[in-house]
């Protein structure tokens, strides 16, 4: 039987003064900004005593994925609020050079570790779980983001299959299985965020690896909120779906914008904010909008892709030539009755449901 470190240790710091067994110790200084989350419908929330009770000042976060994109911002929000951060990562150099910069943030000595991990490998994983119980005592903020992009199309070869669903979906599981057995039984309140992607759900046609890791992250991420659920301790499960964001990777991969941030893209900073402000509302699905696709339209596409099983229509019908126009329609509607809503809401004077209110 595989044993896990005590959850219930002390938290204490251990100060390093240099790399150890891969892991780099960073000094930081204090500074904590106030952070404000600017909503669709313009309210504003600061980020700060309204969070979620996990995400709380000397706290541990862990973040995989960590050295760049979101998984960096997250890390930069969190070390802001006076978390200590764990950051994990494949690539050890922009891993060393992110956590230096998120040292310059963050509030203690010793308050960030960034330690080299691959996900897809359980050894790396156990050995990143034995390193942070052994250094902090717990895990109050697991937010399991690593994941890769590549293309793998239904008759395609099993090489990118292979790759893609041993980092994104086995990866996530290996994190989930190695770090929640200890997790659950701490006594302070903890969540699990998982990253999942709106391919996941929607299931767009031209890359059906990428849509089914992507849906395998959903599916576990259902399934285990049910399970903590059941269980009645203080861990909790989420799915975190970012809409369409700009980070430097997908800058530097990207045709048209040169380098420049597309108007209807979010930044990092804005989808973390938004991700946090719904983690602290409880929400499960955190489904996030852009400049480009507000809740409405996502939440009238998800409802699209079920449809076509309750309806029984072609499979992927929303990118079917004969049901091109039926989808638009549909779409326009909905938007006309969701504005109306908003308005008769207005009217009473009270709040309309946005559609993560609905909660999907």
């Amino acid at each position: 039987m595989q044993s896990f470190p005590s959850s219930r240790a002390s938290s204490r710091v251990r100060t390093s003064t240099g790399p150890r067994n891969g892991v780099t110790s960073i000094t930081t200084s204090p500074t904590i900004p106030t952070r404000i989350i600017n909503l669709q419908d313009g309210e504003s929330t600061p980020i700060g005593p309204e969070t979620h009770p996990a995400v709380h000042a000397g706290r541990v976060a862990l973040v995989t994925g960590a050295a760049s994109g979101i998984g960096f911002q997250l890390c930069k929000e969190l070390a802001a609020l006076g978390l200590r951060i764990v950051m994990a990562d494949n690539n050890e150099d922009d891993l060393k050079a992110s956590a230096e910069e998120i040292a310059k943030i963050a509030g203690q000595p010793s308050d960030v570790l960034a330690i080299p991990t691959d996900v897809s490998q359980i050894d790396q994983v156990e050995r990143l779980r034995d390193h942070v119980f052994d250094t902090y005592g717990e895990v109050n903020v697991l937010f399991n983001n690593a994941g890769i992009g590549l293309y793998g199309g239904a008759l395609s070869g099993l090489d990118n299959w292979r790759k893609i669903m041993d980092v994104n979906l086995f990866g996530i599981l290996n994190v989930l299985q190695t770090f929640t057995p200890s997790m659950i039984h701490q006594e302070n309140p903890s969540v699990i965020v998982n990253t999942g992607s709106k391919q996941g759900i929607t299931n767009p046609p031209g890359n059906a690896a990428y849509n089914a890791s992507k849906a395998g992250v959903r599916i576990l991420t259902e399934n285990l909120a049910s399970e903590l659920r059941q269980s009645g301790g203080n861990l909790t499960a989420h799915l975190f779906v970012p809409g369409w964001t700009y980070t430097q990777m997908t800058g530097a991969t990207s045709y048209d914008c040169k380098g420049e941030k597309p108007p209807g893209a979010w930044t990092a900073e804005e989808t973390v904010w938004y991700m946090l402000n719904k983690l602290r509302e409880g929400k499960f699905y955190i489904i996030c909008p852009d400049n480009e696709t507000s809740e409405d339209l996502d939440r009238l596409r998800i409802k699209w892709a079920a449809g076509d099983i309750v309806e029984g229509r072609p499979a992927l019908s929303r990118w079917h030539p004969e049901w091109k126009n039926t989808f638009e329609e549909y779409v326009s509607s909905g938007l006309n009755h969701f504005e109306e809503r908003r308005v008769l809401k207005e009217r009473r004077g009270t709040k309309t449901p946005t559609a993560q209110g609905d909660n999907l």
